[in-house]
This record gives C-alpha cells, sequence and structure tokens, in this order.
C-alpha cells in the first residue's frame, strides 16, 4: 500500500535490456569529413576532442562493457568495438559517439550489431567419454575416465564463458569482416544434419587453433540482428598472421564450399589522442 509521501515509480525510467546470455557487441566505422570538422570554432572542437574521451571512458568504467578505438585503414578512418550486457546501454552509446564530434563530423561507413554467443558444436561429454572409450581403451565409469571427464567439464567451461564474456585482448592488430554460411541448393548449409556439419567444423577449428597465441578470434552471433549470419573479429600481434590464417581457412570446406564473406574492415587499436593526430583532428 503507497501513501501520498511514497515515492511513485518513474513511468519513463528505460529498465535494462540484457541477452539471456552473453553481451551485445556493436562494431562502428565511420569516415570524418574534415570540412564540416573545421567549419566549427576552435573552442568547439577542442570541446568535442574531450567530449568523445570522457564518453570513452565512462563507457569503459561499466560493469561488463569493453570498448575498442580503433585508427582505421582505406575504407574508414575512426572505429569502435563495444561490448556491453545492456542493449538500451549499447544504443545510447552509438547515439552519443555519433554526435560527439559536432555535425555532420562522423559519417557512418559500416556498423555491425551481433552478440556474443556459444558455439553449438562444443563438444559434449558423452561423445567425450566414447572417445575415450573407443581410441583410448578408457572404461566409462572408471577412476580414470572420471578424472578426465572433470577436467574436460572445466574446459569447456572455460572455453563456454570466454565465448560468452571474452576480455578482448589489448593487441597491436584488428581485423573485422561478417560472413554468412551458403544456402544454394548444392551447398546449403542447412540442409546437412548436424554430426556431419560438426565434423566439417571440427576440422574449421583444428586449422584455427594451429593460430592460438598469434591470432585471437571473436564470433559473434549476428541472424536476425544484421545483414549477415556472424561477425568474425581478429586481433593479432603481426598482421601477416590475419593473412595467414584467412589465407589457411580458405582451404578448409567449411569455408571453400559454404562459405560468403562480407567486407574487410583493418585498423590499428590506439588511444583516441593518437588517432586524433593522425586523423587531422588536432
Amino acid at each position: 500500500m503507497t501513501t501520498e509521501a511514497d515515492p511513485q515509480p518513474d513511468k519513463n525510467t528505460v529498465k535494462p535490456l540484457h541477452p539471456q546470455e552473453g553481451l551485445g557487441s556493436l562494431h562502428l566505422f565511420y569516415r570524418l569529413d574534415l570540412t564540416a570538422w573545421r567549419n566549427q570554432t576552435t573552442k568547439a572542437r577542442s570541446t568535442a576532442l574531450d567530449y568523445l574521451q570522457t564518453l570513452i571512458a565512462l563507457a569503459r568504467q561499466k560493469e561488463q562493457t569493453q570498448v575498442v578505438t580503433l585508427s582505421m585503414f582505406a575504407r574508414a578512418d575512426l572505429g569502435f568495438m563495444i561490448l556491453t550486457p545492456d542493449l538500451h546501454y549499447l544504443n545510447t552509446l552509438e547515439k552519443e559517439i555519433a554526435i560527439s564530434l559536432g555535425p555532420n563530423v562522423l559519417e557512418p561507413k559500416f556498423t555491425y550489431l551481433s552478440m556474443t554467443e556459444k558455439s553449438e558444436y562444443t563438444q559434449k561429454e558423452e561423445d567425450y567419454a566414447l572417445e575415450l572409450e573407443e581410441k583410448e581403451g578408457i572404461t566409462r565409469g572408471s577412476g580414470e575416465s572420471e578424472a578426465k571427464l572433470i577436467t574436460f567439464r572445466e574446459r569447456i567451461q572455460h572455453y563456454t564463458h570466454d565465448r560468452l564474456y571474452p576480455v578482448l585482448p589489448d593487441w597491436e592488430y584488428f581485423c573485422f569482416y561478417p560472413m554468412s554460411k551458403r544456402r544454394e541448393p548444392e551447398q546449403n548449409w542447412y540442409a546437412l544434419g548436424y554430426q556431419k556439419r560438426r565434423e566439417l567444423m571440427g576440422g574449421h577449428m583444428r586449422v584455427g587453433r594451429t593460430f592460438a597465441g598469434r591470432v585471437r578470434q571473436l564470433v559473434t552471433g549476428s541472424t536476425g540482428l544484421d545483414d549477415w549470419e556472424w561477425g568474425v573479429t581478429l586481433f593479432a600481434h603481426d598482421p601477416y598472421d590475419i593473412k595467414a590464417i584467412v589465407y589457411e581457412m580458405r582451404f578448409d570446406e567449411v569455408t571453400h564450399t559454404y562459405g560468403e564473406f562480407g567486407p574487410f574492415y583493418n585498423g590499428l587499436p590506439l588511444p583516441l589522442k593518437e588517432i586524433y593526430k593522425r586523423t587531422l583532428l588536432t
């Protein structure tokens, strides 16, 4: 029961919108209109640069929120990769970034909305137990089998958490591209049975594991959220390794028979102040 003295709920308050699992992911790549930028006063430009820097700093203080700022190559000038659990906050931050440097200064070149997700092809405990029995002769239910299953569960739990709630690396090179699986009459990924798809993805992932420590990959799901089905973000210390992993993957059946790829966007993760210098904002 409420009285006149009781505070009334604010009907205009927007509650956080958290997905059932995982984080919202947004890639934003912009062109800079330097004419629009230079048409502003010196004071307005200085205020705008400070505002964007503060905006990103505050975003990074939000729980489970990460923002990578990027000096882009060729196709764009300035980029952002954002991970956060609240889709309302993600939407708000996107709008604030878009107007941060003044009217018409940031021109959207490419944007991509997706969500972190676990893989449906992760090995199941039952399959692993069967593999131990068939390949290593370890009887299910034995002490040795149970010990290995405990280790297996811990590994899968860590892997799944890392897919859903990743910590983005502070590495020197960035690459992003969207992709889908083909649905042509003779090359329809979704017409394949689950076991066949899992087998093919197993080979695909084995290629990826050969680049462990050299390339960090984050695959985010976008079915129903954007024009493609997945977004692939790659971080590396050496851009050579980006070339190498993409090249090697193209020989894999998952890629050469069923893969469709969108544009590639490459950039350098850098502090905003350095990006300002390179893009002639200062």
